[in-house]
């Protein structure tokens, strides 16, 4: 049987494909090539993300751009791209099947719009298509899938550096990244007179608040510590961009807990009282652990620092602390007021550390 050039990309190559945008565009261009009157594509995976439930990539034929729709675990789940391609032309929806369980609902789906009608002809092409992409949509959806299994996980930079064989224990960089340190006040005692549900609840309310703030301003969180959240704010163009990322993540992770203190407060349940500090340096980032079960996180003496700072907190009365370091590198005018506190020894550190706080806090 002589194969369409679509076909033999599908056999030979398709599998290969950097990522699912790839995958659709080129496969659009192909049929296209082919003479098949297409204004756009749509492909939908689903993915096993603790919020997002599928992804969907919408491709258009007139400028060659992919763009991505998400759909929530707990909201209105999409239409696979048919009503975004419904505006380009008439649609042909095929869902994948011969690589996946056939009753499954999370197959995946590919869709064109024509520029206009698609014949009988057309159509049975189409459908051809779909048989013979299967196999490299199995093995995307499978990459799809670790990817997002690891991201859940780790993070993404973390995530990315571990699919790329960062596998061995002791293998890390050292890098230079503003670090961010969280813990929830008296969770101990809330947590003993409290149901584990409802302490579960508060814990996932408040990681949501700290880290959505984080992910929003670029940075990357390592790990939750019973209540307590490690993230890192890599330096990768300046120090001082690092600095006020991990800077204004704080301030909105202290939006998002009055908010969600205020909400608190009608439900007759008391506030969740943190502590947050911020401190630059050098951390190794990688492997640790023992030789069949590893953790892949940052450690070294700027760790231990930030993370004795924020002890310091409830000592000082303050909310968020801020070494010297952090602050060195927040110019004004564009810097939030700062108010100096003065230096404190923090135990186990050698070298009394200068603290600063937000004006607010």
């Amino acid at each position: 049987m002589d194969l369409s050039a679509p076909l033999a990309w599908l056999i030979d190559e398709a599998g290969g494909s950097a990522g699912a945008d790839r995958f659709l565009a080129e496969l659009g261009q192909r049929l296209q090539a082919d003479g098949l009157p297409l204004a756009g594509g749509a492909l939908t995976l689903a993915v096993p993300h603790p919020i997002i439930s599928r992804r969907t990539w919408l491709w258009r034929a007139e400028t060659g751009a992919v763009i991505e729709a998400l759909s929530f675990v707990d909201g209105p789940q999409s239409e696979d791209g048919r009503d975004w391609l419904a505006e380009l032309g008439p649609v042909q929806t095929n869902a994948i099947g011969a690589a996946f369980h056939a009753s499954a609902p999370d197959r995946p789906v590919l869709s064109w719009a024509g520029s206009r009608p698609f014949d009988a002809v057309e159509v049975e092409k189409l459908h051809r298509i779909a048989r013979f992409a299967a196999a490299p949509l199995a093995a995307l959806a499978a990459r799809a899938a670790l990817t997002a299994l690891l991201e859940a996980y780790l993070g993404r930079r973390s995530a990315a550096r571990v699919q790329a064989g960062a596998l061995r224990r002791g293998t890390g960089e050292t890098i230079r990244a503003a670090l961010l340190y969280a813990d929830l006040r008296g969770f101990t005692a809330l947590s003993e007179a409290t149901e584990p549900a409802a302490v579960i609840a508060a814990l996932d309310a408040w990681f949501d608040r700290v880290t959505g703030a984080v992910h929003a301003f670029g940075g990357e969180v390592l790990k939750f510590i019973g209540d307590g959240v490690l993230a890192i704010f890599p330096v990768t163009g300046t120090s001082a961009e690092a600095c006020t990322a991990a800077l204004e993540s704080i301030v909105a992770a202290r939006a998002g807990m009055a908010h969600l203190d205020a909400a608190r407060r009608t439900q007759g349940l008391p506030p969740l009282v943190f502590g947050a500090a911020l401190h630059l340096g050098e951390i190794l980032w990688g492997n640790i652990g023992a030789a069949d079960r590893l953790d892949f996180t940052a450690i070294g003496p700027a760790v231990n620092l930030v993370s004795r700072l924020e002890g310091l907190c409830r000592t000082l009365g303050r909310s968020v602390l801020i070494s010297g370091a952090v602050a060195s590198e927040l110019t004004a005018p564009s810097r939030r007021p700062l108010v100096p506190l003065g230096e404190h020894a923090l135990r186990g550190i050698a070298t009394p550390c200068a603290v600063f706080t937000l004006s607010e806090a």
